[in-house]
C-alpha cells in the first residue's frame, strides 16, 4: 500500500472538474493579477470567518511581517514567540529589527501561558501564539495578558484555520480573535493552493485597509504611496483555487478529524506513545497528527524502512537555532520545548485519508513496539 504524508494529487483528482473549470475561467480572461476572483474569494473567506475582513498575500510569512508592519512597532520592540514553533514569526521579526522573546511549549504544543508574564518587559509590544497542528491557543488568557501589559496580539493561524475557539463569548473562528490574525494556503495547509498564498485577518475595518495598503506597496490609488509598503499579492489562480476549494474547508477538516480519531483508538493502548492532547478550549483540525515518543529516532527509521512516511516538527527549539540563538538563552531554559524537539512525531493525515490507511500505519507502529517491548 502506497503511504504519503499529504495526498495532494488525489484531492485534486476528486475535485477535478471545479478546480479546472475555476483555473480555466482565469486563464481565458487573461487577468492574472488582481482578477475578480481574488475579491470574490477574500469575500467567501470573510463570510466564513463569520464577517472579519480578510486581506489576501502572497504567503503567510508575508502576512506575518504585514501584520507587525501595521502595528507600528519601533526597532528594538519586544515581541513574545513560542520556542517550539517554525521559524517564520521570528524570522520577520529580526528583519523588522524587533526583538524575539520566547516562551516554553505547554502541553498541547501551543505557547505555555502560565510563562508569559515571566517574558514581558517595558519593552514589550506584542505576541505572536501560534496555533499548532490544529488547534487554538488558550486565548482567554492571552488576551487578559495582553490587556494587562497593553499589547497586541497577532495570531498565527496557518495551521488551524477553520477551528473554532470556545469561551464565555461563544464559538470563535481561530484567526479572528486577537487583532490581527495570519494564515497560509501552502499546498500543504488544510486550505491549500497550488503554489504560494497567504492572508491577514482583523475585525477592525482601518486595520484592514491598512494591511491592504502595505501589501500593495502602501498605495490606496496606483503610484500614490501614502505609507511603506511591500509587494505580496494572491495570484488570481490562486484565488480561484482556494475559492472552490473552501466550499469544502469543513469536509476536509472532518475527513482529518476521522483519521486523527481512528489513530487514538488505535494506539491508545500503547504505553510507550503519547498521543495528541485535544483541548476543551478548541476544536481541532488536525493540520498535523503528532504523537510523542522516547523511542522516535528508531521508530521513525522502522516506519521509513517500511515505506511510511513521517515528519519530526520541530527538531530544534528556536532559541538554539544558529540564526536566533540568543546569550540569555541557555539549554535546559525551554524544558518542554526541549523536550518535543526530541520525541515528537507527525504520521500521515490527509483528507484522502481511509481506515485501510490508517491500520496499515498503525499495525506497523503497534509492530514496532511488539518487538522493541
Amino acid at each position: 500500500m502506497k503511504i504519503v504524508m499529504v495526498d495532494l494529487q488525489a484531492q485534486y483528482r476528486r475535485l477535478r472538474s471545479e478546480i479546472d473549470e475555476a483555473m480555466q475561467e482565469v486563464l481565458h480572461s487573461a487577468q492574472f493579477i488582481r482578477g475578480p476572483q481574488v475579491k470574490e474569494f477574500s469575500d467567501a473567506l470573510s463570510r466564513y470567518l463569520h464577517g472579519a475582513y480578510a486581506v489576501p498575500c502572497g504567503n503567510g510569512t508575508d502576512a506575518l511581517q504585514i501584520a507587525l508592519m501595521a502595528l507600528d512597532l519601533q526597532p528594538d520592540d519586544e515581541v513574545i514567540l513560542p520556542a517550539f514553533t517554525y521559524a517564520a514569526a521570528a524570522e520577520v521579526t529580526h528583519l523588522l529589527r524587533l526583538q524575539p522573546r520566547f516562551v516554553d511549549a505547554g502541553e498541547d504544543f501551543n505557547i505555555d501561558v502560565a510563562k508569559i508574564e515571566e517574558a514581558v518587559t517595558s519593552k514589550t509590544k506584542a505576541i505572536i501564539p501560534v496555533h499548532h497542528f490544529g488547534q487554538t491557543s488558550k486565548m482567554d488568557a492571552i488576551l487578559n495578558m495582553a490587556q494587562k501589559h497593553n499589547l497586541f496580539v497577532i495570531e498565527d493561524n496557518a495551521q488551524s484555520l477553520g477551528a473554532d475557539y470556545f469561551s464565555a463569548e461563544g464559538a470563535r473562528k481561530a484567526g479572528t480573535i486577537g487583532d490581527i490574525g495570519t494564515t497560509s494556503f501552502f499546498p500543504t495547509k488544510n486550505l491549500a493552493c497550488f503554489g504560494d498564498g497567504g492572508a491577514m485577518i482583523t475585525q477592525n475595518q482601518e486595520l484592514a485597509k491598512k494591511l491592504a495598503m502595505i501589501a500593495n506597496h502602501g498605495q490606496q490609488k496606483k503610484y500614490y504611496h501614502e505609507i511603506i509598503g511591500v509587494n505580496s499579492r494572491l495570484d488570481t489562480l490562486q484565488a480561484a483555487v482556494l475559492k472552490t476549494k473552501l466550499q469544502y474547508l469543513d469536509d476536509f477538516n472532518h475527513r482529518r478529524r476521522t483519521a486523527a480519531d481512528q489513530y487514538d483508538f488505535r494506539l491508545k493502548e500503547i504505553s510507550e506513545i503519547k498521543l495528541p492532547v485535544r483541548n476543551a478550549h478548541s476544536s481541532h483540525v488536525f493540520h498535523q497528527y503528532v504523537i510523542q515518543t522516547e523511542k522516535r529516532d528508531a521508530l521513525q527509521k522502522f516506519l521509513a524502512d517500511n515505506e511510511i512516511p513521517s515528519m519530526i516538527y520541530y527538531p530544534l527549539p528556536l532559541p538554539f537555532q544558529p540564526a536566533y540563538q540568543n546569550a540569555r538563552y541557555k539549554k535546559g531554559r525551554f524544558p518542554r520545548a526541549e523536550k518535543l524537539s526530541a520525541a515528537v512525531l507527525s504520521l500521515p493525515i490527509h483528507t484522502e485519508m481511509n481506515e485501510a490507511m490508517v491500520d496499515y500505519i498503525c499495525d506497523a507502529i503497534v509492530k514496532f513496539f511488539k518487538t522493541k517491548s
